[in-house]
C-alpha cells in the first residue's frame, strides 16, 4: 500500500504527459519556455490571482516573497510554531528573526487570537502557514496585519486548491507561496514552486529576483536576486496534472469523509473550519498511543508518518534563534499526531483495511 500513490495518477494520464514532455524536447526551450508562461496563466485562472510567478521550489518561493518585501537582518517575522522547517528557515536566511506563535488544537493552524501580542516595533511581516490542506483564520490575520501595516505571506505549500470563504488559497494575502513537490496535492515530477500576488510592483520584483535580480537589460542586474526558475519540463507536466486537479480534490474529500465517519469515536479528528475546504495534503489523527498504533499498522503493511514530531522552536538549528510567544498546544500535538494514507486514488478496499486496522 502506498502512503501517497503517484503511479496510479501517472497511468491515468501517461500518454498526455509523454506528449507534453516530447513537445518540450522538440522545441528545446528548457528554461522559461512557452509552457512556463502557459502554466502561470493557468495558475492565475485557477486561483483568481492577477500574477503567478513560478520558481524552482516552495522554499525558494518563500525566500522570494521575503526578499520582495525587503525583509532585512534585525527584522522580526511572525509565524507558526508548528510547520515544516522551511517556514522558519527562510526567515532566518533573510537574516530576520522568526517569532513563533502557538496553534489551534483543532485545525493545527496559527492561533490568530495570539497573534497581536507577538507584534513589536521590529515586526515587519506575518508568515501564516496553511497546514495540512486548509487555510488559517485569514480574516483575523489580515485585519491585525492591516491595523499594524504589515504584509502577510501565506505559506500554501500544502493547501494549493483549498478554499477560504470562497477564495482560493494563494489569493488571500499580500503574497501567496506554494510548492509543487511531487507529494503535494498538485505536484510535478521534481521540484517546483510559485509565488502569487495581486500587486503589480511586487510581481515585477519577484520576476526579477528569480533571475538574479535582472532588469530590462539582461546584462544589468538591478538588485541582488537568486537563480530560481521552474524547468519547462516541470511546467509541461503540471499543465496536464492541473487538468485532473479539481476531480482529485473531490476524491480527497471523499476519502477524508470516510475516515471521519469511521474513526470519529476513537480519535481526535482534524477539524475543517467553517467556510473552509481542505485539499487534505495529510490526514492526521492524534493519540497518546501513537508509537504503538503506528507499530501495529506497520505489522499489517499499512504505512504511516509523523508530521511533525518536533515543533519549530524545538529544532536544533532554531533553538537560539527564534523568539517565543509560548507554544504549549503545538508541543503537545507534536507528541500525539500521526498521519495515515491520503491520496485521491486510495481505493475503498484499502481504506477499509486502514480503518479496520485502526479500530482493532
Amino acid at each position: 500500500m502506498e502512503f501517497i500513490d503517484l503511479k496510479t495518477q501517472y497511468a491515468k494520464i501517461q500518454p498526455r504527459i509523454q506528449a507534453r514532455i516530447q513537445a518540450v524536447l522538440e522545441h528545446g526551450h528548457y528554461i522559461l519556455g512557452p509552457e512556463v508562461l502557459e502554466l502561470e496563466q493557468a495558475l492565475s485562472e485557477f486561483t483568481g490571482v492577477r500574477h503567478s510567478i513560478t520558481c524552482a521550489n516552495g522554499t525558494d518561493a518563500l525566500s522570494l516573497a521575503l526578499m520582495a518585501l525587503d525583509i532585512q537582518p534585525g527584522d522580526e517575522v511572525i509565524t507558526t510554531a508548528f510547520s515544516f522547517f522551511a517556514s522558519a528557515e527562510t526567515i532566518c536566511l533573510a537574516g530576520a528573526t522568526p517569532v513563533f506563535v502557538d496553534i489551534e488544537p483543532t485545525t493545527f493552524n496559527l492561533d490568530a487570537t495570539r497573534l497581536e501580542r507577538a507584534i513589536t516595533r521590529k515586526t515587519k511581516a506575518i508568515l501564516a502557514v496553511s497546514l495540512f490542506g486548509q487555510c488559517p483564520d485569514m480574516d483575523a490575520i489580515n485585519a491585525i496585519a492591516r491595523k499594524h501595516e504589515l504584509p502577510v505571506i501565506e505559506d500554501a505549500a500544502q493547501s494549493f486548491g483549498a478554499l477560504y470563504k470562497g477564495n482560493r488559497s494563494c489569493n488571500l494575502t499580500t503574497i501567496g507561496c506554494t510548492s509543487f513537490f511531487p507529494a503535494k496535492p498538485l505536484g510535478c515530477y521534481g521540484d517546483g514552486g510559485a509565488c502569487f500576488t495581486n500587486d503589480n510592483e511586487l510581481a515585477e520584483k519577484i520576476k526579477s529576483l528569480r533571475v538574479h535580480g535582472k532588469g530590462a537589460d539582461k546584462y544589468d542586474n538591478i538588485r541582488i536576486g537568486m537563480n530560481s526558475r521552474l524547468d519547462t519540463l516541470q511546467a509541461a507536466i503540471l499543465l496536464e496534472k492541473l487538468s485532473l486537479f479539481p476531480a482529485e480534490i473531490e476524491a480527497r474529500n471523499r476519502v477524508a469523509n470516510r475516515y471521519a465517519a469511521a474513526l470519529g469515536d476513537l480519535f481526535e479528528l482534524p477539524t475543517i473550519a467553517r467556510d473552509n475546504t481542505s485539499v487534505w495534503a495529510q490526514y492526521c489523527l492524534r493519540s497518546e498511543d501513537r508509537t504503538a498504533i503506528m507499530g501495529k499498522l506497520k505489522e499489517q503493511g499499512i504505512p504511516s508518518a509523523i508530521y511533525y514530531g518536533k515543533t519549530l522552536p524545538d529544532q536544533t538549528a532554531l533553538a537560539e534563534i527564534g523568539r517565543l510567544d509560548g507554544y504549549e498546544t503545538a508541543s503537545q500535538i507534536s507528541q500525539e499526531i500521526f498521519s495515515i494514507p491520503m491520496h485521491p486514488y486510495l481505493s475503498e478496499a484499502d481504506q477499509e483495511r486502514i480503518i479496520n486496522a485502526l479500530r482493532a
